[in-house]
């Protein structure tokens, strides 16, 4: 076997979760869900968290099949105590959290002019105060277990552009990667990482709903909002997959030294090139 051959080797064995436990929230299904499947074929042990307990306890179920342990919590990550006791439940069960995913997310599309306040402060309080909250809940135990640890935000290419009707969800996602950063400078002395993903469109239930919606304030056809707005910027004219986004949340929960850190990686088909 070559030299190149061993170290491809290596670098793939490296990118490992055995042994660790991983929460995912938003992770019932779509993206979160694609997630944890991921990191159970990794070896992690995996706690679904989400709004819908008994949604995300049948995807707990069926990982559980990989043969990992896994549990099902809710937790609306806009609510500091249900994130405190979630995590609480978790160390109680599982033991400290290793790796967090902060995933969930909900869009509202409207022009700027006649956003709801209220639709502001829902959409910034699930992507800013959960990204917060379950980063804080995360880090209080990684740095007590005193094994470090990866926190991963799930950015946008929003997190690095603007595009119509989505002012808070551009603000948010811009929001997060700041955040992520201060986490990996406070983090470090705890050997406790911080990166974000940046998808494009992926076509989840969430995306999914946004068609319509973009075609009726734009006053185009839904064909022409995938085509036009959603992937025209690719390179290929392709959406984002669930698998992308979940090979990229591995390589940022496994990546085995600090060295990757402070990070946005762009998950985009091309749409936003650094």
């Amino acid at each position: 076997m070559s030299d190149v051959t061993n170290q491809t080797v290596s670098a793939t064995t490296q990118l490992s979760l055995k042994g660790k436990t991983a929460l995912v929230t938003g992770a019932a299904s779509g993206i979160g869900k694609r997630i944890a499947e991921v990191f159970a074929d990794a070896g992690a042990n995996v706690v679904i968290a989400d709004l819908k307990l008994e949604q995300a306890q049948a995807t707990a179920d069926a990982i559980a099949s990989k043969g990992v342990r896994t549990l099902a919590v809710a937790m609306d990550v806009t609510d500091e105590a249900a994130v405190d006791a979630g995590f609480e439940l978790v160390n109680k069960q599982l033991g400290a959290i290793d790796v967090l995913v902060s995933n969930a997310g909900i869009q509202i599309v409207a022009p700027l002019q006649e956003f709801r306040f209220s639709d502001w402060k829902k959409l910034i309080a699930v992507h800013l105060d959960g990204g917060f909250l379950t980063a804080r809940a995360a880090m209080r135990q990684m740095i007590a277990s005193k094994r470090g640890g990866s926190i991963v935000f799930m950015g946008s290419v929003h997190s690095k552009e603007a595009s119509k009707l989505k002012s808070p969800y551009v603000a948010a996602k811009h929001g997060l990667e700041g955040l992520a950063k201060v986490i990996a400078k406070e983090g470090a002395a705890y050997n406790i990482r911080s990166n974000v993903i940046c998808p494009g469109f992926v076509r989840t239930p969430l995306v999914e709903k946004q068609i319509p919606e973009q075609a009726q304030e734009l006053g185009i056809s839904e064909a022409d909002v995938v085509k036009t707005v959603m992937l025209k910027d690719t390179v290929d004219g392709e959406f984002t997959t669930v698998d992308d986004v979940a090979q990229a949340a591995l390589t940022f929960a496994a990546w085995p030294s600090n060295a990757l850190t402070g990070q946005s990686l762009v998950v985009s088909h091309g749409w936003f090139m650094q």
